[in-house]
C-alpha cells in the first residue's frame, strides 16, 4: 500500500512539473518494475507493451462506426425501430427496452463495449428522438 502511495505522489509530482500523463505514467511504471524486479525486466516489460500497442483491439471501433453510419443511411435502423416499435411500443418503455435488448445483443456478437457504444448511439438516439424519447 505505502509503494502505491508513492507511485501515485511521484505521478502527480511530474504531473505538476507539466509531464503529459502519459509519460507521467509510464516513468513511474518502469521505475517500479525496475525496482520491485530489475532493470532489464522493466526494459523488456516496457518494449514488450510498446509492441503490442497496434493490436487488434481498437483497430475494429472505426469499422463498427462506419457500419453503424451505413445501417442509419440505407434507412435499415427506421425500419428495425418501426417494426421494434410496433412489438413493444404499446407497453411504458418499450422501445427504450428494445433498445438495451439491441445493445447486449450486439455487444454479444461484436465483444468490444466501445464498438457497441458507439455504433448504438449513432442508430438509436436519431430513432428514439423521432418516437418522443427524452433525451434523459
Amino acid at each position: 500500500m505505502l509503494e502505491a502511495g508513492l507511485a501515485f505522489a511521484a505521478m502527480f509530482a511530474l504531473m505538476l512539473l507539466r509531464i503529459p500523463i502519459a509519460f507521467s505514467m509510464a516513468a513511474v511504471g518502469f521505475a517500479g518494475i525496475a525496482l520491485v524486479r530489475s532493470l532489464p525486466a522493466a526494459t523488456s516489460s516496457t518494449a514488450t507493451e510498446i509492441l503490442d500497442i497496434g493490436k487488434y483491439t481498437l483497430s475494429v471501433v472505426p469499422l463498427f462506426v462506419l457500419m453503424g453510419n451505413f445501417v442509419t443511411r440505407a434507412g435499415m435502423s427506421r425500419e428495425l425501430y418501426r417494426a421494434a416499435y410496433s412489438l413493444v411500443g404499446h407497453t411504458r418503455g418499450g422501445l427504450a427496452i428494445s433498445t438495451i435488448f439491441a445493445c447486449a445483443g450486439f455487444g454479444a456478437i461484436c465483444g468490444s463495449s466501445i464498438a457497441t457504444t458507439a455504433t448504438m448511439a449513432r442508430v438509436a438516439m436519431p430513432e428514439m428522438r423521432r418516437f418522443h424519447y427524452g433525451d434523459s
